[in-house]
């Protein structure tokens, strides 16, 4: 008998130092949901140098203001990766249609948490992530058992913060670990 999945929605994923996968490499993500079925998240760590939100909001046609916040763009993750998703603060609920990860944050997919954000009526903190990371029933269990992830609780600047040269450190801090002494390699008792 199968043991049920523990829900990891609302934690951060922490790439271990030998992943394989170059997307992957020093990747944090943020899972949005997690069940049987599978996990989906967001990778919070990995800007897009080539485009900016302005310039996103030119390309969709979408109308903003001198003053529409500059938030930052990021690889989520190699699935969907034209599809936009907007991690943010709790303050903020689409009338279209809001995930509500945790107390403190919620991913809307829908076009008018842009519009609202370009037009200064949207969350207080915000990240934008083109494309996402998902997993199938029981895929994520098994990277995580083959010591891919480490998981941990997220920390608001982690999430929203623009360090992202440091917030693949900062997670492991988080669980006391120091980045120097991190082995590529695990151990089985």
């Amino acid at each position: 008998m199968d043991m049920p999945v523990t829900d990891l929605a609302g934690k951060l994923l922490i790439a271990m130092p030998d992943m394989a996968d170059p997307r992957f490499a020093r990747s944090v993500i943020y899972l949005c949901a997690h069940s049987d079925d599978g996990g989906m998240g967001l990778i919070i760590n990995k800007p897009q140098s080539q485009i900016s939100f302005t310039d996103l909001l030119d390309q969709m046609d979408l109308p903003h203001t001198a003053e529409t916040p500059d938030i930052s763009v990021h690889f989520g993750g190699p699935v969907e990766s034209g599809r936009g998703f907007v991690l943010h603060s709790t303050d903020y609920q689409s009338g279209l249609g809001t995930l509500q990860v945790d107390d403190a944050v919620g991913m809307t997919a829908t076009m008018d948490v842009l519009e609202d954000i370009a037009m200064g009526r949207g969350p207080a903190r915000a990240m934008l992530a083109l494309g996402y990371a998902g997993w199938g029933a029981g895929q994520l269990e098994n990277e995580i058992r083959q010591n891919g992830w480490l998981t941990c609780d997220p920390r608001e600047d982690i999430i929203f913060g623009h360090d992202n040269d440091h917030k693949w450190s900062s997670a492991l801090k988080l669980l006391g670990i120091d980045p120097l002494l991190l082995s590529a390699t695990a151990g089985h008792a």
